[in-house]
């Protein structure tokens, strides 16, 4: 079948794990001899990102527009407002008719299109929720910056990120234009239901993420550590919400072990500030994935303190491929996801995580016991052979809709 992806982040001009999940997605299908095109916008990730990526895009058979303007920013900005992709319509327009595909998949739309981008869709239709943007302007329900959301305060909370408004979210536009779309898919069954409890109208199929069957494989635990001593690691951008605040204050009491940060963001000097000159926690900055494999095996557990409603965990089912079990705040989709794992432990306030921590290293037959757990449930349910099966399951689903709708 011929895919068209339409994204706003795309690898190389891509930050978080929505990207990458696209990205895995498009390849899985080319791999299995399906034709993909990506549209996404250039100019939303350098107007962020200050720069242009450093990276080029992987050579991998999936076909990449990337969409740029002269007007940079601004062009993101009317589509921000407007709810309509005003200066690319007539582009995307262009490849999806050109294209002839027989599934559109709508991802991250928000500065690439906005809801009027769903009626450009060509065949079927699909929309993932890689965030929870269908209900929250600013993405994360993480309400004014400080707190998560419990009831919408929307006007002075987009107010309070510094953003402009969206009108149009306050005239019913968006719920006249999912019309246009035949299956949603939530990322995870926590994901699913907090739609639903904000007002979303549509059904969602849970669908989560996955890592490639041809990623590398586990090595034996012989191979070298990257460490000369016990760790902790914590993966991810260094950002208030991804909740290392009272984390790293744990290891200052914590003698058997380190605390490894890998990752950069805007919140490092705050994280640095907080550290100080304690010996036990170390930041890396960026670790290229092929040494992040490294630091994931030899690490006692993955530490996720996450403390805003994440859509899935992506880090978490890379942890368990390799045979690494995670620590996670009780929060979000993580609990749904070591439930169903069997392969880790969940905190509520810094006491528990130091208790749970103390028990890793009191313990060391535990870290063998869980890693086992966490190999054996990352390749029955978040691995690419798992899971992209039930992705053709809603494009069938969605195929069928379409002819109705039609």
């Amino acid at each position: 079948m011929r895919f068209a992806m339409i994204t706003t982040f795309y690898p190389p001009f891509n930050f978080g794990g929505d990207g990458m999940g696209i990205l895995r997605l498009s390849q899985a299908l080319v791999r299995r001899g399906h034709h993909v095109t990506v549209i996404h916008d250039g100019d939303a990730y350098v107007s962020l990102a200050g720069k242009e990526p450093a990276a080029t895009a992987a050579n991998d058979g999936v076909e990449i527009v990337t969409l740029r303007s002269e007007l940079g920013m601004l062009s993101n900005l009317l589509t921000q407002q407007t709810g309509t992709p005003v200066i690319h319509g007539a582009r995307i327009r262009q490849v999806l008719d050109a294209g002839n595909f027989d599934v559109t998949v709508f991802n991250n739309i928000s500065l690439v299109g906005g809801p009027g981008i769903l009626q450009y869709g060509r065949g079927a239709t699909v929309f993932m929720a890689h965030e929870h943007w269908l209900v929250c302007p600013s993405h994360v329900l993480w309400r004014h910056g400080r707190e998560l959301c419990t009831g919408r305060e929307c006007l002075t909370c987009v107010l309070s990120y510094k953003r402009p408004p969206q009108l149009w979210r306050y005239t019913g536009y968006l719920e006249r234009e999912l019309h246009h779309v035949d299956r949603f898919v939530a990322m995870s069954e926590f994901s699913r239901a907090k739609h639903k409890e904000f007002g979303f109208p549509r059904e969602m199929s849970v669908v989560p993420y996955f890592l490639p069957d041809t990623d590398e494989a586990p090595l034996p635990a012989a191979d070298a550590s990257p460490h000369d001593r016990p760790y902790f690691l914590f993966v991810g951008r260094l950002e208030k919400i991804k909740g290392l605040d009272d984390v790293i204050p744990v290891f200052e009491r914590l003698e058997g072990a380190d605390l490894l940060i890998a990752g950069d963001g805007e919140y490092t000097k705050t994280l640095r500030a907080i550290a100080g000159d304690n010996p036990r926690v170390t930041f890396l900055g960026r670790v290229t994935p092929a040494d992040l494999s490294r630091y994931y095996r030899h690490a006692e557990a993955l530490v996720v303190p996450s403390v805003c409603y994440e859509t899935f965990g992506i880090i978490i089912i890379e942890a368990f491929r390799q045979g690494t079990p995670v620590i996670a705040r009780r929060i979000g989709p993580f609990p749904e996801l070591l439930d169903r794992a069997g392969a880790g432990d969940l905190f509520d306030t810094p006491e528990a995580l130091s208790t749970v921590l103390q028990q890793y290293l009191d313990q060391p037959d535990r870290r063998a016991r869980l890693g086992d757990a966490a190999v054996r449930a990352f390749n029955e349910y978040w691995s690419e052979s798992a899971v992209l099966p039930q992705f053709m399951r809603v494009v069938e689903e969605a195929q069928t809709a379409h002819n109705a709708r039609v």
